[in-house]
């Protein structure tokens, strides 16, 4: 199993986009993928048409047993979705309340890496998509991931929010004393305008090697098939966003595979 987080502490960066388009390429090479929604606001959720709002079992769930996880509950929280072998452990608003309810629970920070130890042999790839603020949603995310995806929009603001979250990134790799590899993905890419351009350029200068050196460019067809309910490479396979996912899948393939 390769478990991929993909995470960053500002909202509206391309991180749902991009579990959704690297898990629909791995499912449609014949893979098979669990996608994890752990972000309370539940977009991954909402993509595949399920309501976060009122679904009844969800990733919640998980966090309800005092620091253990019983036998079967991860596969009674797992749906399916649109995309054959594409599977999706739900987020339900209730996963906001956890911070409140979590207050003395010793070994809250494992959990996800409890949950994926019991579907180790049913998945070859996990992706988890974040929530976009620092607590235990993503320190549980950070801990049992072995590959970190940071998408960040080529636009100012964005990188105030990725200097948080490589500042986040840094605190868990000192505390977990291991090296989580990761790779910042540039996302929302316009090389029409000045302040995209000037953005990427300067994401790669503070950053150097590990920004992508590619980016995911602007692609309206990611919001028609978010609306349709499909993976964006089920419903336009030659579009530019996809041409991109694709390029990074290969890249990241690579790149874990010189870990192994």
């Amino acid at each position: 199993m390769r478990i991929w987080g993909i995470a960053n502490q500002k909202g509206g960066v391309g991180k749902t986009t991009s579990v959704v388009s690297l898990g629909g390429l791995l499912a449609q090479e014949g893979k098979r993928v669990l996608a994890m929604d752990l972000d309370p606001h539940g977009s991954l959720t909402s993509y595949f048409k399920y309501d976060p709002d009122t679904i009844e079992q969800s990733a919640f769930d998980l966090f309800m047993h005092q620091g253990k996880v019983p036998d079967g509950l991860p596969e009674q929280l797992i749906t399916s979705t649109s995309c054959p072998g594409m599977d999706l452990m739900p987020a339900s608003t209730a996963l906001a309340t956890l911070e409140r309810r979590m207050v003395g629970v010793e070994g809250m920070g494992l959990i996800i890496s409890k949950t994926l130890a019991m579907l180790w042999d049913q998945y070859d790839y996990v992706l988890i998509d974040n929530s976009p603020s620092l607590g235990v949603l993503m320190i549980n995310s950070l801990a049992a991931s072995q590959q970190l995806i940071v998408p960040v929009q080529t636009e100012f603001l964005a990188i105030k929010g990725l200097e948080r979250m490589m500042h986040t990134l840094n605190m868990v790799i000192r505390s977990q004393k291991s090296n989580l590899r990761h790779m910042i993905l540039p996302t929302m890419f316009d090389r029409r305008t000045q302040a995209s351009t000037h953005s990427l350029r300067t994401i790669k200068d503070k950053w150097g090697d590990e920004v992508w050196k590619y980016a995911v460019p602007v692609d309206t067809k990611f919001r028609d098939a978010s609306m349709n309910g499909l993976v964006p490479s089920a419903y336009d396979a030659e579009t530019h966003g996809v041409r991109a996912y694709k390029k990074l899948l290969q890249n990241l393939k690579e790149m874990n595979a010189s870990h192994v």
